[in-house]
């Protein structure tokens, strides 16, 4: 009977288990991002031509062509808010990945799913730190 009885107070406990409310109350300190942050500057052009299947990222901290070296492959994503609600969400994704190094001033060419809007320009990125080979 004793074991039946611990058995209930588990289920219980499952029951009322918020994972939410335990997560924020044992949280000591800051946030932790797990993503480096970007700026889309543009898309790739030439004088006249500009070609919006690639766009130009400048990655925070990045300033020399070989600290670009270690974020070739990784994957990008573009996050907005759009006003008609898609899967219970208004914000939406657009993701991509660091193809090559654009320049020697740290800027890279990234490649999205689909071509990046016009309004995107200024706006923030999410560098991830994967597909990682170390």
């Amino acid at each position: 009977a004793a074991k039946v009885v611990a058995v209930h107070k588990q289920l219980q406990d499952c029951r009322s288990f918020n994972p939410r409310t335990k997560m924020v109350k044992g949280r000591q300190g800051e946030r932790v991002r797990l993503y480096v942050r970007g700026t889309v500057l543009g898309y790739k052009r030439s004088k006249s031509n500009q070609y919006p299947s690639t766009s130009l990222i400048q990655i925070e901290g990045v300033n020399t062509k070989e600290e670009v070296n270690w974020y070739q492959g990784k994957r990008l994503a573009y996050v907005y808010k759009a006003k008609v609600k898609t899967y219970g969400s208004h914000y939406r994704c657009i993701w991509g990945k660091v193809s090559r190094p654009h320049g020697n001033s740290g800027v890279v060419r990234a490649k999205f799913k689909s071509n990046l809007p016009p309004k995107s320009m200024g706006d923030k990125v999410r560098v991830f730190m994967y597909p990682s080979n170390i």
